[in-house]
């Protein structure tokens, strides 16, 4: 099932990876980090940086870190088992944090944000990229199948960031498929 996330998101993640700038020393954090596919791309995209995953299953932890070998082997990732609603990372340390896929299943959406704002530096971006929108009436069949998800809209997401400390955010769509990429930056202070 991992595996096959890996190759089945790959569009979508592509997609929302467009929005994202990052510095070439890019210190990220894929929260829900499944197979690991997304953080292979994200080191690429910030060569000189360090990328960590988060994940909940223990599944996805290996499969992420074997997909990963490399970087891991040289200590430019690392990836770990954790609850994105109490995570054990410093204050300010990450330049951006990516969720794809994943924000349906999180415990409550503002107090997970608000967890995602402190691990932001000022100036840091928190990516969000999702499947569904929350606009096309089909999405909801999706809650009868899969336990536990929740599905949001760009006005829900917005509600929540805004709540969480996020200042500016940004929602992108693909209309034709009811993709939505979410873009909340944690602004400078002062």
């Amino acid at each position: 099932m991992v595996s096959m996330m890996n190759i089945g998101h790959r569009s979508l993640a592509d997609w929302g990876l467009k929005y994202l700038k990052l510095n070439n020393d890019a210190n990220v954090l894929d929260c829900g980090c499944g197979g690991g596919a997304n953080i292979k791309k994200l080191l690429k995209l910030c060569p000189n940086g360090f990328v960590k995953g988060i994940d909940y299953s223990p599944v996805s932890i290996a499969k992420a870190n074997k997909v990963n070998r490399g970087a891991v082997s040289i200590h430019r990732c690392v990836v770990l088992q954790g609850n994105v609603a109490d995570m054990i990372f410093a204050s300010e340390w990450f330049d951006a944090v990516t969720a794809f896929e994943t924000v349906y299943f999180w415990p409550g959406p503002t107090e997970s944000f608000r967890e995602v704002y402190r691990i932001l530096r000022p100036g840091g971006i928190f990516l969000i990229v999702n499947e569904v929108d929350g606009e096309n009436p089909r999405d909801s069949r999706w809650l009868s199948v899969i336990d536990g998800m929740k599905i949001f809209n760009r006005s829900q997401f917005v509600t929540f960031l805004t709540e969480a400390g996020f200042s500016k955010v940004i929602v992108k769509r693909d209309a034709k498929r009811h993709w939505l990429c979410v873009l909340a930056i944690r602004e400078d202070a002062g």
